[in-house]
C-alpha cells in the first residue's frame, strides 16, 4: 500500500469518525462532513451517496451497542418506525437516481435551518419525556410523517435523521435523549441499511474505502451515543441546533 493510499484512508477514517460522533450526539447529520469528503476525494455524486449510506450502517450499530445498555427502547414503537419508514427509504433510493438533487435542496435547507431555530427558541423542548399521540389517529398521521422522512432518508445525503429526531420530540413527546436513541437505532441502522443495500443494487459503491468508513462510523456512533447518555438532554439539544443549522447552510451553499 502506497503512502498516498494510506493518507487517503486516514482522511476517510478521520472524517467518518468526526461526522458520526456529532451525528450520534445530535440525532443526525453525518453527511454534513462525510459526504462532501467523499466528493472531494473524487467520487461521483451517486457513488459517494451509495458509499456513504452503506457506511452509516456502522454508525447505527455503534450507537445501538451503547443505547441497548440503557433499556429505553420500546419494542412496539421501534417496530412501528420500521414498518412505516422502510418503504419510504426504498422508494426514495430509487427516486434519487432519476431526480436531480438541486430541485429540492433549497426547500430542504430552509426547513432544516428552521428546525434548529425552532429548537433554540423553545427552551424546554425535548427536556422531559411526555409521551403523546399514541392513539390510532396520532399513529396514522405520525406514521405518514415518518414515511416521508424515510423517503428523504433514501434520497438525500444528510439531515434526515434530524427530521426524525424532531418528529419524535414534537409529535410523540419524547425527550431528546430518547428520540436520538430511536433515530440512531432505527434510522441509523435499519433505514440506512435498507437504503445502502438498495443503492448498492442500482449503482456502484467504493468498496475499498468502506473498511475505513465503517470503522470511523462505528467508533463515532458509539462515542457520540456515550456522550449523549452521559451529558443528557441539554447537550443533545444544543448539538441538534448547531448541526441542523450547519446542515441547512451546507445545503444552501
Amino acid at each position: 500500500m502506497t503512502l498516498d493510499i494510506l493518507l487517503e484512508q486516514l482522511v476517510v477514517f478521520i472524517a467518518s469518525f468526526i461526522a458520526n460522533t456529532f451525528s450520534a450526539l445530535s440525532g443526525g447529520g453525518a453527511g454534513l462532513i462525510q459526504f462532501p469528503v467523499l466528493i472531494f476525494l473524487g467520487l461521483t455524486f451517486n457513488i459517494a451517496l451509495a458509499t456513504h449510506k452503506v457506511a452509516t450502517v456502522a454508525l447505527g450499530l455503534g450507537a445501538t451497542m451503547r443505547y441497548l445498555k440503557e433499556d429505553i427502547i420500546e419494542r412496539q414503537f421501534a417496530l412501528f418506525m420500521l414498518f412505516v419508514g422502510i418503504p419510504g427509504v426504498v422508494i426514495g433510493a430509487f427516486a434519487i437516481i432519476q431526480i436531480p438533487e438541486n430541485y429540492s435542496q433549497f426547500a430542504l435547507a430552509v426547513l432544516t435551518i428552521s428546525l434548529g431555530l425552532y429548537s433554540i427558541f423553545q427552551k424546554n423542548l425535548g427536556q422531559e419525556y411526555e409521551p403523546k399521540r399514541r392513539n390510532i389517529n396520532g399513529l396514522i398521521l405520525g406514521g405518514f410523517f415518518l414515511f416521508l422522512v424515510g423517503f428523504l432518508n433514501g434520497s438525500l445525503t444528510s439531515g434526515t435523521g434530524l427530521f426524525a429526531t424532531m418528529l419524535l420530540v414534537k409529535w410523540f413527546g419524547m425527550d431528546y435523549k430518547r428520540a436520538v436513541a430511536y433515530t440512531m437505532i432505527i434510522v441509523g441502522l435499519f433505514w440506512n441499511g435498507t437504503g445502502g443495500f438498495t443503492l448498492a443494487l442500482i449503482t456502484e459503491v467504493k468498496w475499498d474505502w468502506l473498511p475505513a468508513l465503517l470503522l470511523g462510523s462505528f467508533m463515532g456512533g458509539y462515542t457520540g451515543a456515550h456522550f449523549a447518555i452521559l451529558k443528557g438532554n441539554k447537550l443533545i439539544k444544543r448539538s441538534f441546533e448547531v448541526v441542523t443549522i450547519l446542515v441547512g447552510l451546507k445545503l444552501l451553499f
